[in-house]
């Protein structure tokens, strides 16, 4: 039987154990650890790579830890705007949404523009007015708000400044730390189709409708059977100007790369070029499985069926 396996990422950045209690260490690992482990006995009770990445980011966005769907951090204005997109490796059909609001698990409605719409991208009221016709569970705002997030944002409301992500210290430690607040998943089904998703809350105090590379087709996701299945995380401008999901696949496919090595060339060597800084999970039609980032950590974790499974918070973490 072909080996399954499914990688997850929780976000990249500046994340030092220096910085981190023990009980919040605990409970980042216990939210990677809760996802990963459903969504791979999807894999083992025979399911798609589609349905267990979307177990996966669905119990993601149901964490208040990470921001994405219930813990997305606030915008200028005040409210959460979340993006997500998800692709299959199989068929290279894709669905994404950007700036939707009070969606519950954005990554369903990315899927429901996939499988429903004719479309590959909606965008803000459109996507809401979509969520709605296809009965995509709506939530009040006060399901997305959370004390520390909110803490942070009033913080900078009154600034032209904005933060890569939330931050459980100080608030005087807050610029200080940049973490980039994606989650994704990539995995491998025992048919050998791979499949892609991220999901995001975007930036603190983001202004102007801002949306980065989580729900762009090619720069912070992407999936294509031949090669590769990608999810990114980091500072969304420099991934969507590298298009660097297709950038990985475009070195294995033409520069016949292997997964491992042409996410390291796109992390390592082409993004930090353009002061890219965060990083990637990605998986192949075969189940290798990677985690490459130039950021000081990136929650992630990785299962397979030949019994590796592995997380990892830190650099050093291996």
């Amino acid at each position: 039987m072909q080996p399954i396996s499914i990688v997850i990422h929780g976000g990249a950045g500046t994340i030092l154990k220096s910085d981190m209690t023990v009980e919040l260490e605990n409970a980042y690992l216990s939210g990677l650890n809760e996802s990963i482990q459903q969504s791979f006995s999807v894999l083992e009770k025979g399911g798609t790579a589609i349905d267990a990445i979307r177990l996966a980011l669905t119990i993601l966005e149901d964490n208040i830890l990470f921001n994405a769907g219930r813990g997305s951090v606030f915008t200028k204005k005040g409210v959460q705007e979340m993006d997500a997109a998800i692709m299959n490796g199989a068929t290279l059909s894709a669905g994404s949404v950007a700036g939707v609001r009070n969606v519950m698990n954005p990554i369903e409605l990315a899927y429901e523009v996939m499988e429903h719409s004719n479309h590959v991208f909606l965008s803000g009221k459109g996507a809401n007015d979509f969520a709605i016709k296809q009965g995509i569970k709506l939530m009040p705002d006060e399901y997305f708000f959370s004390k520390f997030r909110y803490d942070q944002w009033k913080e900078i409301r009154d600034s032209d400044s904005y933060s890569l992500d939330h931050t459980h210290q100080d608030l005087a430690e807050l610029m200080k730390d940049k973490k980039f607040g994606t989650v994704g998943a990539v995995a491998c089904d025992q048919n050998g189709n791979i499949a892609a998703a991220t999901s995001t809350g975007g930036m603190t105090n983001k202004k102007y409708g801002r949306i980065g590379d989580s729900p762009i087709i090619g720069a912070g996701t992407y999936a294509n059977n031949k090669t590769c299945a990608i999810s990114c995380t980091g500072h969304g401008e420099p991934f969507i100007r590298s298009v660097a999901a297709y950038d990985v696949s475009a070195l294995m496919e033409y520069k016949g790369l292997s997964l491992e090595a042409a996410m390291n060339e796109v992390v390592h060597d082409k993004l930090p070029k353009l002061d890219g800084v965060g990083g990637m999970i990605g998986i192949d039609h075969q189940g290798n499985m990677a985690a490459v980032f130039n950021s000081a950590g990136m929650y992630r974790a990785m299962k397979n069926s030949n019994g590796i499974q592995k997380f990892g918070i830190y650099k050093e973490d291996i």
